[in-house]
């Protein structure tokens, strides 16, 4: 099936409120120039230099997201034109955002990145780190960047029911982050092989690869 077809396949199935970032990481132009077509404007990396390079090359109205670990000393590349950053990891990130995009002169959307999962590999806050982070940036707020909200990674398991209650936990916290930010609206979780299982339990923004541009790799 093209990349079109496998696109629009997944948009059809999707809930109005939850938005489909279509992950382009190690894709040639050319895929997600067909994407492109198809009418997706949001793409996700987890390469700082490799998104810098499709920026330059692709459309402008192209909304780039990044997906993957980010290295502090990289945030001054991306700070121009990133869309959104799903995984802060740590406050000095933040504060390494926020003085990039004040260069830029830009505010820049950032998603906080809680450890869900039973796997020390996966990055994130815990849930103590996370309350402890959200309070201080309410009495001393960063002002160029905006906390959009929340995402996780499950546990790379068949196990439905651990991701169901990872995704739960999860929820719960993005629950207590509006009462403290009521403008974070974005709940990010659900990949290729559970986005379906995160849209039941509130997801807002699933991040998917190899279901739209197969598992070949560049």
């Amino acid at each position: 099936m093209s990349i079109q077809k496998q696109l629009l396949s997944i948009l059809e199935g999707l809930p109005k409120q939850v938005h489909l970032v279509a992950v382009s990481k190690t894709k040639p132009n050319a895929d997600i120039e067909e994407a492109y077509a198809a009418g997706q404007r949001i793409f996700g990396e987890n390469k700082i230099q490799e998104m810098t390079q499709k920026w330059e090359t692709l459309p402008k109205d192209i909304q780039w997201h990044m997906i993957g670990n980010v290295q502090t000393n990289k945030v001054k590349y991306m700070a121009p034109y990133v869309s959104l950053i799903h995984g802060v990891d740590r406050y000095k990130l933040l504060k390494e955002i926020n003085k990039q995009a004040a260069k830029s002169d830009r505010v820049i959307d950032c998603l906080l990145q809680m450890h869900i999962a039973q796997e020390d590999s996966k990055f994130g806050f815990n849930k103590e780190e996370l309350e402890a982070v959200v309070i201080d940036l309410k009495t001393n707020p960063l002002p160029h960047i905006r906390i959009k909200g929340l995402m996780g990674m499950a546990t790379f398991t068949d196990n439905q029911d651990q991701i169901r209650s990872e995704f739960k936990m999860l929820k719960q916290q993005f629950n207590w982050l509006q009462t403290q930010h009521p403008e974070a609206n974005e709940l990010s979780m659900g990949m290729s092989g559970d986005y379906a299982l995160a849209i039941e339990e509130g997801s807002t923004m699933i991040r998917v690869g190899s279901k739209i541009f197969g598992s070949r790799n560049y």
